[in-house]
């Protein structure tokens, strides 16, 4: 199971929300590139990197933490936040993310992001799904959509989508539990992508659940942050 941490910028700095809500943020005074290189020092290679400026602004704003990570570390980085254009995915790679995340997108223009799996291989692309409910929500986890997540899902596995990330909106952010249930489903009706589950973990026992019914990944935020789970616990994880 492949340990990822989490880092959300806001104004270049280290933030976490509660629930996706702007209004409910802390920011850790660490900067990004500190943080990924902490990560690094720990025998981490993986990194969730969120541009939530990009997010609101829907367009790529922190570009310059983006290059500054990818090229001061040996992170493997996935970028999501503002990726909305075949300019802003570009833009992404040039940086130096080696996948990106597409959200948002992949619910109101599945056309687009159909193209970016065939143009840059599905190995490139992760489609995110984020649910409340199981409903998939978007624009920041403020808009429902009209699609069952596993009926979104569906729609990009007959793409050849590879990794999926799944985040609770309803445990995000809350140190309260990942939501084993709805990965276990997602699991039965998927056994063929990588699931990556995100939200809610705050303990070494959540990593331990999870990893017992074989997610492929886990992105892990707040815990980090919050002293939940230390760095050094998270080594025994690590290849």
């Amino acid at each position: 199971m492949r340990i990822i941490p989490a880092i959300d910028i806001i104004n270049g700095k280290c933030v976490r929300l509660k629930q996706g809500d702007y209004s409910e943020q802390t920011t850790y005074d660490y900067s990004p590139l500190e943080m990924a290189k902490r990560y690094e020092d720990n025998g981490i290679k993986y990194l969730h990197l969120v541009d939530l400026d990009g997010a609101k602004s829907k367009k790529i704003v922190n570009t310059k933490v983006l290059e500054q990570i990818c090229t001061q570390t040996n992170l493997v980085v996935d970028f999501g936040g503002g990726v909305k254009t075949e300019n802003d995915l570009k833009i992404a790679f040039e940086c130096g993310a080696q996948k990106i995340t597409a959200g948002s997108i992949a619910a109101t223009d599945a056309a687009q992001v159909f193209g970016w799996i065939e143009n840059y291989t599905p190995e490139k692309i992760i489609l995110g799904a984020d649910v409340k409910d199981t409903q998939v929500m978007i624009n920041g986890w403020k808009t429902a959509t009209e699609f069952n997540v596993f009926e979104f899902i569906e729609s990009y596995v007959k793409k050849r989508i590879k990794e999926v990330i799944s985040t609770d909106i309803a445990v995000d952010g809350m140190l309260s539990g990942p939501s084993i249930s709805l990965y276990k489903e997602v699991l039965k009706r998927f056994s063929d992508i990588k699931l990556i589950a995100s939200g809610g973990v705050s303990s070494i026992k959540d990593l331990e659940e999870l990893k017992k019914i074989n997610v492929d990944g886990v992105i892990i935020g707040k815990a980090i942050y919050e002293n939940k789970i230390s760095l050094k616990q998270l080594q025994s994880y690590v290849d």
